[in-house]
Parts: structure tokens; C-alpha cells; sequence
């Protein structure tokens, strides 16, 4: 393998001599093609955990896109989320498929810390929460049904009775997720708590990073492959995950998806692809090129509905990437999610990569997993609205997306109408609305959004 690698390199390396030369000699070569500059480094390595939403980056790989911007690319599999955001702080990847909320937790210093960065989001919703048989059993009795099936969507309420017997029996009610500063950790406690279910505080202060502070459901990590077996053995009831993780229990007969993300929050923002800002400083060029590559391949992803998708879905079941059956990645990644057994639904956005702008960095969406950060306590003290701004400027860099997107554009590879306008952007959406609690969000005004919330830290709330 190592020497196809290399001989694959020689052969580029010696056809981009030969087209630069050329250049010289007839000037037939458009000097926008090299208006970013050449990479100041070519061989990289690029993390991401067994999930779908890691798609823009094996496109970007298969397609040829990063050898398109005379990029070497290794793709390697990681074990966990904290072990792949300490190999791109300590330099053993070059950058890696993130949780969104990874580059804000580290930069403001929850768990590890380190300034870490993003110009590239990866994708919106693609997230599911799914219960045990027996929980689902019980739960079914508390939601409306229509023509024989639930109604969707399923909301906590219809959770909270058996969480109450759960604690009247004095027995505590486990689910799991995947990373403490994940979308996924985010996206329980929100719906879980606008079911009145309290889903914990965390207090990094006190040296209490449990989340489990005054809890009515102990949320605690699973790795996303382990989130089935894990529920299955009975040490959690249920959890969030990506996919093809949801619709596996679904295959495995285990358990049962109850909601998606997308009814949670539609079209919210879940992955991102991160980098040191030691090495975004170091290699500006290389990074500003494998953005473009990430770019291309989001929209081979979306483009003409969707049609791509069964392709997809052939490479991402490959071992090296998501590894599960092609079945099972496309009941969700085809435009459709099945709930319980048989009751299969169209979802078309369940994943989305270039549409709505999915890959553009804005700044509200940082501050939104910011808010949330403070709501539970993972930021233990009140902070400015302007501090919030702050962080997210600092992590999130549009200005290097829009150096990328504006090449793509001059090359002819996508049009301007396919990317925000970056004159007027200021890197926050309108207010959403969107959430399943009805509840109004406002990047630009932080802390009164806060007080929106009944559960949860706000103003000068202090653990």
C-alpha cells in the first residue's frame, strides 16, 4: 500500500513539474489556478470517527479533490473523540472530523486546552436519540398516535413518567452520548429538559465534570460504535448518536429512534472539520486548499437531489471508513429514517452537507453551543454577550472559507450563487425558530436568550 501511495505521488508530483514548466514556457496556464500559492505541505493526515457525517471527507479522498490541490492524503479511523482532538493539538494529524463543540471547548479551556479552529462545517442534523425496547415499551403508552402509528414529533414529556418511576424505585435513569462538549451531549439535554426531565449540571470549578449535578437522567460517554452494544448489555436505556449508530439498533432489533436532531432544531449544525491554529498559521495555503477540497465534495454529496447518495453509501460501508452494512448507512443517508421497525418516513434532510449554506462557519452557530455550554455549567460564570462574540470570531474563520470558495469560483467549479454573500455576511443566520420547544433563537443576543430557558444556568447562576 505504502508504495502505491508513493508511486501515485511521484506520478503527481512529476505531471504538476511538467504543468508548471509548461506554464512558464507558453503562458497557456490561468494564473488563477495558483492564485492561493502552492501548499506548504503536501502529505497530510486527517482523522475522523466511524460516523456518517465524515462523508466530505472520504468524497474529497475517492473523488481526487485534495490531489486536485496537489494534496497527499491519508485518512485514519480514531478510537475516540478526546484521543482524535489530542492528535491534532499535539501535531499527529494534521486536522480532523470534529464535534462542533470540540474547537470552543478547548479554546476556552474545558477539558484540554488548546486554540483550535475551524473554516469548514461539515454538515447539518444527523443525529437521532434512541431508547431500549423495554423504555420504548413504556414510553409508547404516553404519545399520540394516528392511523396506528406515533405522531412525531416524540417529545420528552412522553419519557418523563418513566423516569419518575425510575426514581420513585430509586433507580437511576442511564443514557449515553458522546463527548461532554458534543452535539450530540447538547441535543439530549435540550430535549430532554423541554420534557422536564433535568439532564444535570456540570461544575468544572468545583472539579465536578460528571454533568450529573441535581440529574434526573446521568448522561455519561459511549464511543458512537459502542452506543448499540453498550444499550443492548442494559448499562445505558438509551442515547444519542449519529448515524449509522440509530438506525443499528433498528437492524439489531434493540431499540428504537424516537426522534432526529432535525426535530430537535432542523437544520442545525453537527460536525466540523478542525485544525491547530498553530498549523492554520503554518500552512495557510495547505489549509485554504483543503477547504476547496471539502467544498466540492459537500456539494457532490448534495447536488442534483441527492443523486449521489447510493454512491456514497457504497464507499462510507467500506471497513476504512464507517464500516457498517450498506443498509443500514442508507435508511438514513437516502433521504428517509425508519423509527420503530417498519415505520420508515421520508426525511430528506436528515443529512445535509452544501445545502442552507451547511458548510459555511457562522458565528451564531458557535454562540448557540456556547449558550448551551453555559446553560449546564460547563462555563461555570456569567459572560458578556461580547464575550461570546469573541470566542466565536476567534474559532470560527469564515475568512478563510470565503478565500476557498472564492478560488472555487474563479476556477468555474461552483458559482457565487452557490456560496452566501460574502460583501454583506456577517456570520450570523436570522433569528431560528425552529427548536422543539418552540423557543426563539437570536445568536446575537446570548444571555437574553438564556433566560428563555426554565432548566438550566442563567445570569449570574452559579453552581
Amino acid at each position: 500500500m505504502k508504495f502505491i501511495f508513493g508511486r501515485r505521488h511521484f506520478l503527481k508530483k512529476s505531471m504538476m513539474t511538467l504543468a508548471m514548466a509548461a506554464s512558464v514556457v507558453t503562458a497557456s496556464i490561468s494564473s488563477s489556478a495558483y492564485a492561493v500559492g502552492e501548499p506548504e505541505k503536501e502529505e497530510l493526515k486527517f482523522g475522523f470517527i466511524k460516523l456518517t457525517d465524515m462523508a466530505p471527507l472520504a468524497i474529497a479522498y475517492e473523488k481526487g479533490y485534495f490531489e486536485d490541490e496537489g494534496l497527499y492524503v491519508t485518512l485514519e479511523a480514531q478510537a475516540n473523540w478526546k484521543v482524535l482532538l489530542d492528535r491534532v493539538i499535539d501535531g499527529q494529524l494534521d486536522g480532523a472530523h470534529m464535534l462542533a463543540g470540540q474547537p470552543l471547548g478547548a479554546t476556552i479551556g474545558f477539558g484540554t486546552k488548546a486554540d483550535v479552529i475551524t473554516a469548514f462545517s461539515m454538515d447539518l442534523n444527523g443525529n437521532a436519540i434512541t431508547v431500549s425496547n423495554d423504555i420504548w415499551k413504556e414510553m409508547k403508552k404516553h404519545v399520540p398516535h394516528k392511523d396506528g402509528k406515533p405522531v412525531h414529533p416524540i417529545k420528552a414529556d412522553y419519557l418523563k413518567p418513566v423516569v419518575d418511576q425510575f426514581k420513585k424505585e430509586g433507580k437511576p435513569f442511564k443514557m449515553g452520548m458522546v463527548f461532554p462538549v458534543s452535539t450530540h451531549n447538547y441535543e439530549l439535554r435540550y430535549w430532554l429538559a423541554a420534557g422536564g426531565i433535568h439532564p444535570g449540571f456540570y461544575a468544572p470549578h468545583k472539579g465536578d465534570t460528571s454533568g450529573n449535578l441535581k440529574a434526573d437522567a446521568l448522561l455519561s460517554v459511549t464511543p458512537p460504535p459502542q452506543m448499540p452494544s453498550t444499550m443492548e448489555a442494559g448499562t445505558i436505556y438509551g442515547y444519542c448518536v449519529g448515524e449509522p449508530w440509530n438506525q443499528q439498533a433498528v437492524f439489531k432489533g434493540i431499540g428504537v429512534p424516537v426522534i432526529t436532531d432535525y426535530e430537535i432544531w432542523k437544520d442545525n449544525p453537527e460536525k466540523v472539520f478542525g485544525v491547530s491554529k498553530a498549523w492554520a498559521e503554518k500552512y495557510p495555503n495547505t489549509h485554504i486548499r483543503v477547504v476547496k477540497a471539502l467544498i466540492r465534495a459537500a456539494l457532490w454529496l448534495d447536488e442534483d437531489n441527492n443523486k449521489n447518495r447510493p454512491e456514497a453509501v457504497k464507499i462510507l460501508a467500506k471497513s476504512q471508513y464507517v464500516g457498517a452494512d450498506y443498509d443500514v448507512i442508507a435508511n438514513s443517508m437516502t433521504g428517509t429514517f425508519e423509527y420503530e421497525k417498519g415505520d420508515k418516513r421520508d426525511v430528506p434532510d436528515f443529512n445535509v452537507f452544501f445545502r442552507y449554506n451547511a458548510t459555511y462557519p457562522y458565528y451564531s452557530d458557535a454562540i448557540w453551543y456556547l449558550t448551551q455550554m453555559r446553560r449546564w455549567g460547563q462555563i461555570s460564570e456569567k459572560k458578556s454577550d461580547s464575550w461570546y462574540k469573541d470566542i466565536a470570531k476567534k474559532v470560527y474563520r469564515p475568512d478563510i472559507y470565503a478565500k476557498a470558495a472564492k478560488e472555487l469560483i474563479k476556477e468555474g467549479k461552483l458559482k457565487a450563487s452557490d456560496f452566501p454573500e460574502f460583501a454583506t455576511e456577517t456570520g450570523f443566520r436570522k433569528p431560528q425558530t425552529h427548536f422543539i420547544d418552540g423557543i426563539t433563537y437570536d445568536g446575537s443576543k446570548p444571555n437574553e436568550y438564556l433566560t428563555k430557558f426554565k432548566i438550566g444556568l442563567k445570569g449570574k447562576d452559579k453552581i
